[in-house]
């Protein structure tokens, strides 16, 4: 099943024309048409080998939309003409306790949507950035027929990634959440915790967010430069969001969190600076982890969204704007998350 995409040759290549091949429908598949792709740090640090495990080619893209062109004899759940999502796994083992429990983004035997292990080809896997997918049925997540698609397509990585550690540390009506970093991951964070009914404070090292943290929904502005602001705000959160993508200090923090508070990282992905234990002894807080959710949790996710209303901010771009894009992220130059029409392909 020949397919087209853009894929990175090397770390050093900008993003190119591919053509590769897709497995035809197995009796357990589901053949999507991609109408939509967004675009996650995640993929340029891949494409360009930033945390050195990239297998190349290397198709990117794991937020993707799509409309069901094919289905094998045995799925149940899906029809041609159907609008889905797949997300950053494609496969598992389903049947340890990880995927038992529904939370297969820790199985040992997870593949990812791209730079996995492909049992089928014999190759890795290729991402989204691409005309065609083929998923078993496990994997692929409907879309709420009330949700726009051209926005659906960062719910199932950016939206999934804040809105798990808010499920898992059962944020509510009257909870007190702050979000680190307004970015693609921490705008997403404000909007569905403020659709839980949460307080929630955007912390930021400069005043001039004031107006985008607002327009997202958030309760208030904590300038985390400001040392009497900061000494004020001690003990006042039961959940910090850190999603700074980059490796930063997170000892301001700590004192803000209540007695049992959690602060959480799902950004940076690999080292961080030494950090105090004072605040931590003294206040029994705690610094945890969190990945993306697992399939049952992502659907949960996109009806909640199609209940609520909360979509990303997203800037649509043609498939041969990605090296620009790339470019641009860089430099912090979107709000909040670029999305690919795949019809430009």
């Amino acid at each position: 099943m020949k397919t087209l995409g853009y894929a990175a040759q090397s770390a050093t290549t900008p993003l190119a024309p591919f053509e590769f091949d897709r497995r035809e429908p197995q009796a357990g598949d589901v053949a999507i048409d991609i109408l939509y792709c967004g675009v996650c740090h995640s993929d340029l640090h891949t494409a360009r080998n930033d945390w050195g495990w990239t297998l190349y080619p290397s198709v990117p893209g794991h937020e993707i939309v799509g409309r069901v062109s094919a289905v094998g004899a045995g799925v149940s759940k899906y029809k041609v003409g159907d609008h889905v999502a797949v997300g950053c796994m494609v496969d598992s083992c389903q049947s340890c306790s990880h995927c038992h429990d529904g939370e297969e983004q820790y199985c040992d035997s997870r593949v990812d949507t791209y730079n996995g292990p492909d049992k089928h080809l014999g190759t890795h896997t290729l991402g989204g950035y691409s005309k065609h997918l083929v998923v078993r049925e496990e994997f692929v997540m409907r879309v709420p027929d009330s949700l726009d698609l051209a926005k659906v397509a960062p719910l199932v990585c950016a939206g999934i990634t804040t809105y798990s550690p808010l499920r898992t540390w059962n944020v509510g009506p009257g909870s007190k959440v702050a979000v680190v970093g307004l970015g693609g991951l921490g705008h997403m964070a404000v909007k569905l915790a403020s659709a839980m009914g949460a307080h929630v404070t955007v912390l930021s090292r400069s005043p001039d967010k004031a107006a985008d943290v607002a327009a997202l929904g958030a309760d208030a502005l904590l300038v985390s430069t400001d040392k009497a602001a900061m000494k004020t705000a001690r003990n006042q959160f039961e959940l910090i969001i850190d999603t700074v993508p980059v490796k930063h200090d997170i000892n301001p923090y700590m004192p803000l969190l209540q007695t049992d508070g959690t602060l959480v990282l799902v950004g940076q992905v690999g080292e961080m600076p030494e950090f105090s234990s004072v605040p931590m002894i003294l206040g029994r807080r705690r610094i945890a982890g969190s990945l993306i959710g697992g399939i049952r949790e992502t659907q949960e996710l996109l009806d909640f969204c199609g209940k609520t209303g909360v979509l990303p901010e997203c800037e649509m771009i043609r498939m041969d704007e990605i090296n620009q894009a790339y470019e641009r992220m860089e430099k912090s130059d979107v709000r909040y998350r670029f999305v690919i029409d795949m019809s430009s392909l």
